[in-house]
């Protein structure tokens, strides 16, 4: 892939913290700390170190990788991947070399399952950003 075939890139000796959002395709080759939500392709290259929780279509992982993670399609591990936590995903192809540590639930009563999971995370989302909002506006 080209990188102008991706939606966005995030390439080496960026540190990024937050929240991420996308349609397409985006790359990851640094370190990330957050949520990343999409109902694309997400890659994290191998200089990726990704720290927190995703919710995507698709997944491909070259580099580090530790939280939850929740993949509607196919999530792809290849050699040199390390995956530590929680990966809930409909498919998974894994190379020799790769790591996954911790927890894998796959199939169709998983994904229904994580949809949930996932309805549940978005509604405490909303309610803590509404929180923080009227905070924010009782100190003015």
């Amino acid at each position: 892939m080209a990188k102008d075939d991706f939606t966005a890139f995030l390439g080496p000796g960026t540190h990024f913290e937050g929240q991420l959002n996308f349609k397409g395709v985006v790359r990851i080759d640094c370190q990330f700390t957050g949520d990343i939500s999409s109902d694309g392709k997400l890659i994290l290259a191998k200089d990726a170190n990704v720290q927190g929780s995703i919710t995507v279509s698709e997944l491909v992982v070259h580099g580090l990788l530790n939280g939850e993670v929740v993949v509607t399609n196919r999530t792809i591990l290849h050699k040199g991947a390390q995956v530590s936590g929680r990966v809930t995903t409909q498919s998974l192809v894994m190379e020799d070399g790769a790591l996954l540590q911790g927890e894998l639930v796959m199939g169709k009563e998983a994904m229904e399952n994580a949809k949930k999971i996932e309805g549940a995370r978005n509604m405490a989302s909303h309610t803590e950003a509404s929180v923080r909002l009227i905070d924010g506006m009782v100190k003015q």
